[in-house]
């Protein structure tokens, strides 16, 4: 069986210490007046940590948090996602409230999954269907000109505020630096998500979307939802040739995230089996999975590799995350519960459970995760030789 190791810790620094025991102290607090007192501190603490660029800090202190304090860890998070993907800019002496957003949009396909720049004309008329349908009345938009995977995007708060500011600023019509293209290596998976990316700008404490200027009226989250796929599905198609699509509700950055990850992991599974009985010549009974919990200490996500039925290597694999706000929603729901019976659904009645946590590894040549097989043992996923199964552009 694979063994989980534990990697030596660096020794806390005084500003990780300081903002572990700020927010402990919010995550026991007794009221919402003493809530304040510590959500200002460690919101200062937290600023002071963003604009320096460096979020070693930060990330000491939720390492720290995350198994032993979770109360303590959302805290922390929820303070610095909210500091990385909102601020206030001035214009002319006036204050804005400045928030960046995500339009997601899931993708399934047996080709390759487009990334890249959005030609003018589907930008402009994604520009204007969020101000038709998305929007509040008088909100600016900025929106980058490119469709990015999950790959490209910012991977800590200090790039993101950064990606804030300038998409913010160019919102607000201030001299801004325009974004990276995003031209790194993304992965290639049958299902993943494209995200377009902007900032809205609102004079400070106005509203930032429809639905909250027209709380109880006939605009809601669904009703916005169901106008913009509406409208803006024909877009995201264009963009997005061979590809079957979802397209999901822009919001703020880390909300958007989380919720289009949730969306594409059953979209991720289906999309696997799918193409694994055709590459393979198999029918989904001839095909066997293994799901397996990875984490450091607890379950941070839960890694599917399937093989053929009479065979222990692995072929391929997908990531099922785990959040832990969704555990908190639902504390006795187990997530392999839901993959198990979405599995037996599509056909798969040969699945395994790895009793134990796992560290999750990854290909030091490629990056890519490894996938438990049979054994238990994380491994590289490799398609037989004989299989012609890379996926292509679609013409």
């Amino acid at each position: 069986m694979a063994r989980s190791r534990n990697p030596v810790r660096p020794r806390l620094g005084r500003d990780a210490e300081r903002l572990i025991a700020l927010a402990l102290a919010l995550d026991g607090s007794g009221s919402r007046v003493e809530d304040r007192f510590w959500e200002r501190e460690l919101e200062s603490l937290v600023t002071k940590q963003l604009q320096s660029e460096q979020d070693g800090a930060l990330d000491q202190a939720l390492d720290h948090l995350l198994p032993k304090h979770p109360g303590g860890y959302e805290m922390l998070v929820e303070i610095a996602e909210t500091l990385s993907e909102s601020i206030v800019l001035e214009r002319d002496g006036e204050r804005y409230d400045v928030l960046l957003i995500v339009a997601p949009v899931a993708a399934w396909t047996r080709y390759t999954i487009p990334v890249g720049p959005i030609r003018s004309d589907a930008l402009d008329a994604l520009r204007a269907q969020l101000h038709g349908h998305i929007l509040a009345a008088d909100v600016s938009l900025a929106l980058a000109p490119t469709l990015y995977s999950i790959d490209q995007m910012p991977r800590n708060f200090g790039t993101t505020r950064q990606w804030l500011k300038q998409l913010g600023s160019e919102a607000l019509g201030l001299p801004f630096t325009s974004l990276r293209s995003g031209n790194e290596e993304i992965a290639n998976l049958l299902a993943d998500t494209r995200y377009v990316v902007g900032a809205i700008a609102v004079k400070e404490g106005g509203a930032f979307f429809r639905w909250q200027e027209n709380m109880g009226r006939e605009a809601n989250r669904e009703s916005c939802l169901a106008a913009w796929v509406a409208q803006a599905e024909p877009t995201f198609a264009s963009l997005l040739p061979g590809c079957g699509i979802e397209v999901l509700l822009p919001d703020a950055y880390y909300v958007s995230n989380r919720e289009a990850d949730r969306r594409v992991r059953p979209l991720s599974v289906r999309a696997a089996v799918a193409w694994l009985a055709g590459a393979l010549t198999l029918e989904a009974s001839q095909i066997r999975a293994v799901i397996a919990g990875c984490g450091e200490s607890q379950v941070e996500e839960y890694r599917i590799g399937f093989t053929a039925r009479n065979r222990n290597e692995v072929v391929y694999g997908t990531v099922w995350p785990v959040y832990g706000r969704e555990d908190d929603a639902a504390p006795d729901a187990d997530p392999q519960d839901e993959i198990v019976e979405l599995l037996n659904s599509l056909g798969v009645s040969d699945v395994r459970r790895i009793g134990e946590l796992l560290r999750p590894e990854f290909c030091d040549d490629c990056g890519v995760p490894f996938f438990p097989d049979p054994t238990g043992e994380l491994v590289h996923a490799e398609m037989p030789q004989e299989a012609d199964t890379a996926p292509t552009h679609f013409h």
